[in-house]
């Protein structure tokens, strides 16, 4: 039975709006009702759907204009945020790639510095000076480059 308590209140409901309205006039005395008058004149008045105050049709129309900047701004900032992070973004990817050849630039001259001292131990008389020079110079080298 509860089940249908909702359906029969909204069936009530739609009923109760759409029955019209009466004005009655009696004696010099106007009223109104849902039923016609027994005694007087009455007359049946049409349903109030539509009925607006004045000026009313602009409200909604501010709504809507208002709802539309709002939009557009969301809109704008959502753009601007997006560019935001693609600078961003770029920004990161730049600073990884200068990174990543920094590491590699360092990672030659540290070769270079172990060969120099490969070639100084294995070498013998002037080649033997030639090569510590190399040596000395791949290490000043490293030294600037790749502070650790």
């Amino acid at each position: 039975m509860m089940r249908f308590l909702p359906l029969l209140a909204a069936c009530l409901l739609t009923n109760a709006l759409a029955d019209p309205v009466y004005k009655c006039t009696q004696d010099g005395k106007t009223s109104y009702s849902d039923r016609p008058c027994v005694h007087g004149k009455s007359v049946e008045l049409p349903a109030p759907v539509g009925i607006r105050p004045e000026g009313a049709e602009s409200v909604p129309t501010r709504d809507a204009r208002t709802l539309l900047q709002l939009e557009k701004l969301r809109i704008a900032r959502e753009k601007e945020q997006k560019r935001e992070q693609e600078r961003s973004d770029k920004a990161d990817a730049r600073q990884a790639r200068a990174a990543a050849t920094h590491r590699k630039q360092c990672a030659r001259l540290n070769l270079r510095k172990r060969w120099a001292e490969e070639d100084v131990a294995r070498l013998t008389g002037r080649a033997k000076v030639a090569a510590q020079r190399r040596s000395k110079r791949a290490t000043e080298a490293l030294a600037v480059e790749c502070p650790a």
